[in-house]
């Protein structure tokens, strides 16, 4: 397998794309592409940039991705300006089948499965990724985003896959501000679509997810009202004015996504000391402009759920980034396997720039790349999915590392 990263910042959006394409067949030699995984910044003309990859690596060439806040690579780690990248794959062995499903916003159970029933199953697969518009409806008027949901959608693939395939991938966002994103979806640029790859071959896929939430008390609070993805009371109580309390003042009511604080479910024993793996959390993606109830990144949660209020370790982060990653390359290691390539898919609120850390947690992923001479390639998401806890799902505020690996006598 050979794998080929292209990085750039520029206004000139098919020109972005063409530079972006050739940065990555020059980085890894690459002869005969066979997959194109590749995002770009919000502020950048979609379809243009999509052209401009198409120009290097022709129209028969599938391509993968979308919309994402920043770029993550060995060398450049952006989400300012107009950055976008590309990892270009090349492998006699690796086997792939695309495809994609519009209407996310209608229904995303029933375009989950539309997916799944396009690509169907085989024996030998090994990992499907997927990428899908995290906003069902942009901000507007003071009020929150209206989000897709992953759980319906994971749950529409499963269905229909029937098979034990982990699902890795994100949901995707453009910028700060949660405006409408576009997906690439293998020949064409879409929007409200789901994509999907399924991998076959002769690798073996490895992930690890990056923490950094802390309980901000040992208390529980049960969810008394809500409706989708908003919640209104906590044990009968206003939820806002309990975050009011938290905070001592409203200042929290204009931020979007809210900083600082998060909603988790406790997946293990309820009083046990808490472990982060453990956790579910969801990031606040604002105030309901009447002050009635607050908006959480994923409509998971239901009446009745107990939650806790999580506090955005910075911390916790920054060394789970960089104990992961390294205990990743030893497992490889262990296992008698060679890692061939890594990709990253990092929420957008772990940059620096937006959790007001002096260092980028990214760098801690960078540094064990080069450290082993890899090829690595990431980008800034709004939801994760990954497989926790026996289950693949949607995840917040965390970073997902997939490694691939296949044997040391292959190369």
């Amino acid at each position: 397998m050979k794998v080929g990263i292209g990085y750039d910042d520029q206004k000139n959006a098919i020109s972005l794309g063409r530079k972006v394409a050739e940065n990555a067949v020059k980085n890894g030699n690459i002869e005969r592409p066979a997959l194109v995984m590749a995002f770009c910044s919000g502020q950048v003309d979609h379809e243009e940039f999509f052209k401009g990859l198409q120009i290097v690596v022709g129209n028969q060439v599938p391509i993968i991705g979308g919309s994402a806040i920043g770029i993550i690579t060995n060398e450049s780690l952006s989400y300012e300006g107009y950055p976008a990248g590309a990892a270009i794959i090349e492998a006699k062995t690796l086997k792939h089948r695309e495809a994609a499903a519009s209407d996310l916003d209608k229904n995303e159970k029933h375009a989950g499965n539309k997916l799944a029933k396009k690509l169907s199953h085989e024996q030998e697969d090994k990992l499907l990724i997927i990428f899908y518009d995290s906003v069902k409806t942009p901000a507007k008027d003071k009020s929150p985003p209206v989000l897709n949901a992953s759980p319906p959608l994971i749950e529409g693939i499963e269905q229909a896959l029937q098979s034990n395939v982990p699902i890795v991938g994100a949901g995707l966002v453009g910028d700060y501000e949660l405006g409408p994103t576009k997906q690439f979806c293998g020949s064409y640029v879409d929007s409200q679509s789901v994509v999907g790859v399924m991998l076959t071959g002769d690798f073996k896929p490895y992930f690890r997810i990056m923490h950094g939430c802390t309980p901000l008390s040992g208390l529980y609070h049960k969810i008394t009202k809500m409706d989708k993805s908003i919640i209104y009371e906590l044990d009968g109580k206003p939820i806002v004015e309990m975050i009011d309390e938290l905070y001592g003042n409203k200042d929290w009511r204009h931020q979007r996504p809210v900083n600082l604080l998060t909603i988790g479910k406790n997946h293990g024993k309820r009083y046990e000391r808490p472990i982060e793996e453990n956790y579910v959390n969801r990031l606040i993606t604002g105030c309901l402009p009447n002050g009635e109830g607050i908006g959480i990144f994923e409509p998971d949660f239901e009446t009745g759920t107990e939650i806790q209020f999580m506090l955005r370790d910075t911390e916790k982060m920054i060394g789970s980034a960089k104990k992961n990653s390294t205990e990743l390359m030893d497992q490889i290691k262990a296992d008698g396997k060679k890692a061939l390539f890594g990709f990253y898919i990092d929420c957008a609120g772990r940059t620096s720039g937006y959790s007001n850390t002096k260092t980028e947690e990214a760098l801690e992923i960078q540094s064990v790349f080069n450290r082993h001479n890899l090829p690595l390639f990431g980008f800034y998401s709004g939801v994760e999915v990954a497989p926790l806890l026996q289950k693949s799902r949607g995840l917040d505020w965390t970073g997902v590392l997939v490694v691939l690996a296949g044997e040391k006598d292959n190369g």
